[in-house]
């Protein structure tokens, strides 16, 4: 089969659409031929590595995963070949103290799918039966496969992380992300205000249609924690959403109402960040990690997203073998939403 693949860690120049081994279903999995597959920042991170990442060569990564049953595994019952499915993205390997009290994220056995096991930017995936859903009707395979991961990580992130609660405020740093263009409906469907920051006429925009209430330009704006401030009558925003890290989280800090969280799934401008220690103890603030969710999460915010209270938000549609450009999209930020892979 084809597959978005690389040799070895690096830069866009390292990827290549070449011929890799078909997958073959292992007892309790299913074979899916993929149909669409959308495009994370942690493609990213995977593809340059880190220390202690070990991968099996070539890698292929992909968390979101629409397409078709095309085989069964041994003892997989209730699935039919044929049936179209999306695939959850965070995959448990083990039992242990954490997924028996329902946290499989924090588990050291949780892996997600293209990160420490092949992915779907691919013809085909082996994934455990357990992780499917099906697709309802109506929806093609690129809206099914754009809200996955997305939606599960700003699920857990806001609710569970964060515990908003209606009527509280929220600023959204970065709103054209898949993660906060999610982020921004879920966090506006559980009652709260929704600030949110960007970078051009066109994403403000886009940012306003899926439900913020105020949506500011960083680029014209860049002391925006200072004019959120102002805005606020000196108070600040109860939850603040930061995955840009090194070059937002001062910020962020200081845009925080007393008392406040500032929850963190990701790190686009580098991982490391200095921290003027004093707004934390001085405010009271609580510094947040999330990482994508239950299994049960998953079915929640799906179901939300069939039912039409939850939009993806699909940036644009491309045929895998010109998967590199699309990475040039993604990592130039020029996108809204999720781009998003056709086999």
């Amino acid at each position: 089969m084809k597959a978005l693949c690389f040799y070895e860690h690096g830069e866009l120049d390292v990827l290549r659409y070449d011929d890799v081994p078909d997958p073959e279903p292992g007892p309790g999995e299913v074979l899916v031929r993929v149909r669409a597959c959308a495009l994370n920042h942690l493609d990213v991170w995977v593809r340059r590595g880190w220390p202690g990442l070990k991968l099996e060569m070539p890698h292929w990564t992909g968390a979101d995963v629409a397409g078709e049953i095309a085989a069964l595994g041994e003892g997989v019952t209730g699935w039919e070949i044929g049936q179209r499915v999306v695939v959850d993205p965070g995959i448990s390997t083990r039992e242990d103290e954490f997924t028996r009290r329902g946290e499989h994220s924090l588990s050291p056995g949780y892996v997600i799918l293209g990160e420490q096991i092949r992915g779907g930017q691919a013809e085909y995936v082996a994934v455990p039966a357990s992780n499917l859903m099906p697709i309802p009707e109506g929806w093609d395979f690129p809206q099914a496969a754009a809200p996955l991961l997305v939606s599960l990580t700003a699920w857990r992130m806001l609710i569970h992380r964060a515990q908003l609660r209606a009527g509280e405020s929220v600023l959204i740093v970065g709103a054209g992300g898949g993660v906060n263009s999610m982020a921004i409906q879920i966090a506006k469907l559980a009652g709260a205000t929704v600030y949110a920051l960007t970078s051009t006429e066109e994403k403000m925009q886009r940012a306003k249609e899926l439900g913020a209430d105020v949506v500011l330009n960083y680029r014209e704006d860049p002391q925006w924690s200072k004019t959120l401030y102002k805005m606020t009558d000196r108070r600040g925003v109860d939850v603040v959403v930061d995955n840009v890290g090194r070059a937002t989280l001062a910020q962020s800090m200081r845009a925080v109402a007393r008392g406040g969280r500032i929850v963190i799934v990701g790190n686009t401008s580098g991982p490391h960040a200095e921290i003027d220690i004093r707004f934390i103890f001085g405010k009271q603030i609580s510094l947040i990690g999330s990482t994508m969710g239950t299994h049960q999460d998953f079915r929640d915010v799906m179901n939300l997203v069939w039912a039409g209270k939850l939009k993806p938000v699909v940036d644009r549609v491309m045929p895998l073998s010109e998967g590199k450009r699309a990475f040039e999209i993604l990592e130039r930020g020029e996108q809204f939403g999720k781009i998003v892979l056709v086999p």
